[in-house]
């Protein structure tokens, strides 16, 4: 195994380790004892939450039971089930023939598994694409670059997203805080989704479950963020704080809601 394979193991068992033991983990203090970028931290955080192994809070992590009240397999089945529920419903807005730029996000490339009897084309720096089996008629191709944890980044992948379009774009985020602001826990993965953003002609989804959708009180600046001056309509599931949704459907965001479970047909 690689030194580098290790070395990731062996900090997240420190994390889990940490948060069984003390119930939360500051980012900033487990960079400082272990020698790491803040970066990294975040990283491994986003990794482990993407498990159910842990929910991230402002500055650090807690650990599920501590987040949830719930044992973690119950966490997981429920977020997961609400991603799922995003990522079908969203899937009904591709329509034959479209090209579509798909970011990081697992969540929204997750919609290609619900794309059936359709001949469409797919950009995106996503490495949880390599290797799936998708419907014949979904063309997927891959814009290369820096491969950091699953996701490509750097100026080789923004170079080739210069001589690419496509008519829609589904991108999945770190937070949506209810000003508007839309957070992502690689900064650098910013400047790739304005290239897709801007290079897309018709229309801007965002993917974002119920623990994404935040008050702007929770802000965590570490992160990097940014805003849209474009048409967004934003997907997420029924038990996300309304009042939150509100306050982005007052910013001229369009808000869909979809039931909370892996069943969903449409939505609200």
């Amino acid at each position: 195994m690689r030194t580098a394979q290790k070395d990731l193991i062996a900090r997240h068992q420190e994390i889990l380790s940490q948060l069984r033991e003390q119930g939360e983990l500051r980012s900033e203090n487990f960079a400082a004892a272990h020698g790491i970028s803040m970066m990294t931290v975040r990283r491994d955080l986003q990794l482990l939450e993407d498990k159910g192994l842990l929910r991230r809070t402002h500055g650090g992590a807690v650990a599920v039971e501590s987040a949830s009240g719930d044992k973690p397999f119950t966490y997981s089945e429920d977020v997961m089930a609400c991603r799922n529920a995003i990522s079908r419903f969203a899937a009904s807005f591709v329509e034959e023939g479209d090209r579509l730029f798909i970011n990081g996000s697992r969540t929204a490339l997750n919609i290609l598994k619900y794309v059936r009897n359709k001949n469409i084309s797919v950009y995106t720096n996503n490495g949880w694409a390599i290797g799936e089996i998708y419907d014949p008629g979904v063309s997927v191709r891959i814009v290369g670059g820096d491969l950091h944890d699953k996701i490509m980044v750097g100026e080789f992948t923004m170079r080739n997203l210069l001589n690419m379009r496509a008519e829609k774009t589904f991108i999945g985020c770190y937070a949506v805080y209810d000003d508007g602001v839309f957070s992502y826990s690689i900064p650098t993965e910013i400047g790739i989704n304005e290239a897709m953003i801007g290079r897309t002609t018709d229309h801007l989804y965002i993917l974002a479950d119920h623990s994404k959708i935040r008050s702007h009180e929770e802000k965590d600046d570490s992160y990097g963020s940014c805003t849209y001056d474009r048409k967004i309509t934003l997907i997420t599931d029924s038990r996300a704080n309304p009042e939150s949704l509100n306050h982005l459907r007052s910013r001229g965001i369009e808000v869909l809601v979809v039931p909370a479970d892996d069943s969903a047909e449409g939505a609200v």
